[in-house]
């Protein structure tokens, strides 16, 4: 965990303080909404549908046991009762009134959490994966440069107002849990032929309206000059980024329309001016960031204890240690995900005593830490191997159990058509069907790992694109009707899916997955053979013969 220091207090404590004002100004009328728009935008504030919205950073995807009962107690006090975790490592509020705003962004400011920079035309909260600094094979932990890069960003004049959003994403692990391919800048941190650790530096990643994959400016590039490199990046885009359509503004088009060789050439030769300025980073300004994170004090453990093997026994908590628990960088300990996608539930959705009974368990079995991943699931990132039998119970108690992870049913899904004022279609039904669906888990289990993602609209928000299977809802003649994409993934990877064909209505899209499915387990070679891998090897040809053979 990262000690925050004065300095962040002060900074939070004035943006609630000048919010509050804000809004007092608004709601006496001073302020019209058009001239409160950018305003609230900037302090996460969305106009939704039925209500505002409030989104709150987690960065890097880690908080405290603390924190996450400051959020259960915002849901409570001042929403209805739950809140939404996002694929941006982000929790979501979607029923806050615009009045009681301030002062629910007060009561998380006094565990330091705040909204700055979840919307808006700025660069937003720093991702990582969520298994950050505990994951085996780790060239380090990544976090230490997700919070440079959050200092670096925060209120940073020449960013606030740039052509559109700007999103950063980072790892350090061979295997790509943060989807760094489809962000404006990815980084991912290695080392080289010459033992030398760096960034490899991804651009112009994004979904929306029109997908790109990430391409590679630089392959490597030094600790010292990794935010004098980021700087480039980002003045280049300010000054050529379009401003006039705001379809073209993303850094995804800029790159797209100048080409990568283009595009490198104008940022080295902005870094060139820079370089050696005072963005510059020494080993110790490098050191002062990693000394203010705090690690668990791990004890010598046995790495298979007797109570894990009695539990073996019992073959539900085998089914949930199978699928939820991962390994860990230290022997004697684990990694634990816990599945916010249950059957017929709101997928990342979390109550109130949910959130207060995982902040306990935190407590008694993690260090006090918790962990929000872009699949829109929780983890507990430190956990006794001999603690999870009593930890599965407990879990299992709250609901949050489901062995279900990586699973047909663990759907990402954005708030679609029942929240949002800029969708075309509902997400949540739609996932919540697919799951009763396929609720068998021995049919989930004879699937294997399988990702459905659902958008509401061409935002994109569910990461639809890459999505072993994609559904984007869509308007045709004031009816809901959904696309459906195979074959995308978001991984080291990462490919944006294929169509397979004419939209279909709303009442058929889970049919249509089923029809999927089945093609698949007829078609694949072995049960080993992944859905994603046999996609790849028969093309989408066979997955729409079947779909649109009696439609």
């Amino acid at each position: 965990m990262y000690a925050y220091d004065e300095l962040d207090r002060t900074i939070v404590n004035e943006r609630v303080t000048e919010f509050r004002g804000q809004v007092a100004r608004r709601l006496s009328g001073e302020l019209t909404e058009d001239e409160f728009k950018s305003l609230r935008l900037m302090n996460g504030v969305y106009l939704q549908l039925h209500a505002y919205m409030l989104r709150v950073a987690i960065p890097y995807g880690t908080m405290s046991s603390k924190q996450l009962r400051a959020l259960a107690h915002v849901a409570r006090k001042y929403d209805r009762g739950y809140g939404h975790f996002t694929t941006r490592q982000n929790i979501q509020f979607n029923w806050i009134k615009l009045a009681e705003l301030p002062d629910a962004l007060a009561d998380l400011a006094e565990v330091g959490i705040h909204a700055m920079q979840t919307s808006g035309n700025c660069t937003r909260n720093v991702t990582a994966d969520q298994w950050a600094g505990v994951a085996p094979g780790e060239v380090e932990d990544p976090r230490i440069w997700a919070e440079i890069l959050r200092q670096y960003t925060t209120l940073h004049p020449e960013f606030s107002f740039l052509p559109r959003k700007f999103k950063f994403a980072i790892t350090a692990s061979e295997q790509d849990r943060a989807a760094i391919k489809v962000h404006d800048i990815g980084l991912r941190i290695y080392k080289n032929a010459a033992g030398e650790t760096g960034f490899e530096v991804l651009v112009g990643g994004g979904l929306g309206r029109t997908p790109f994959i990430g391409k590679t400016i630089n392959a490597f590039v030094s600790h010292r000059d990794i935010l004098t490199y980021v700087e480039a990046i980002l003045r280049v885009y300010n000054q050529y980024g379009r401003r006039d359509n705001i379809y073209k503004a993303r850094i995804k088009i800029l790159v797209h329309e100048l080409g990568i060789e283009k595009f490198k050439q104008e940022v080295e030769e902005e870094w060139a001016q820079m370089r050696d300025g005072a963005l510059a980073l020494d080993d110790a300004e490098i050191e002062d960031i990693r000394s203010r994170f705090s690690y668990p004090a791990y004890e010598t453990l046995p790495n298979l204890p007797e109570e894990l093997k009695k539990a073996a026994h019992d073959p539900k908590f085998e089914a949930w240690r199978k699928n939820s628990v991962s390994a860990h960088k230290v022997p004697g300990y684990a990694i634990v995900t816990l599945s916010l996608k249950p059957v017929g539930g709101p997928p990342g959705d979390a109550t109130a005593e949910q959130m207060d009974a995982i902040a306990d368990l935190a407590e008694k079995y993690s260090f006090g830490e918790i962990r929000v991943g872009h699949e829109q699931n929780l983890a507990l990132p430190n956990v006794a191997k001999h603690d999870l039998p009593a930890l599965w119970r407990a879990l299992d108690k709250i609901g949050v159990a489901t062995p279900n992870v990586n699973l047909v049913s663990d759907i990402i899904a954005c708030p679609g058509l029942d929240y949002c004022s800029l969708a075309n279609a509902r997400s949540i039904p739609v996932a919540q069907e697919i799951t009763r669906r396929f609720a068998s888990l021995e049919t989930a289990n004879l699937i294997g790992k399988l990702h459905v993602n659902i958008s509401g609209c061409i935002n994109a928000c569910g990461h639809h694109h890459v999505g072993h299977i994609g559904i984007l809802g869509v308007e045709k003649n004031g009816e809901e009707f959904y696309q459906i994409t195979i074959g995308g993934r978001a991984d080291e990877n990462a490919v944006v899916g294929t169509l397979i064909g004419p939209a279909v209505p709303y009442d058929q899209v889970a049919d249509v997955l089923e029809d999927i499915v089945e093609a698949y387990l007829a078609l694949r070679q072995r049960p080993q053979e992944l859905f994603i891998d046999a996609v790849k090897r028969l093309g989408v040809e066979p997955f729409k013969e079947r779909v649109y053979a009696t439609r």
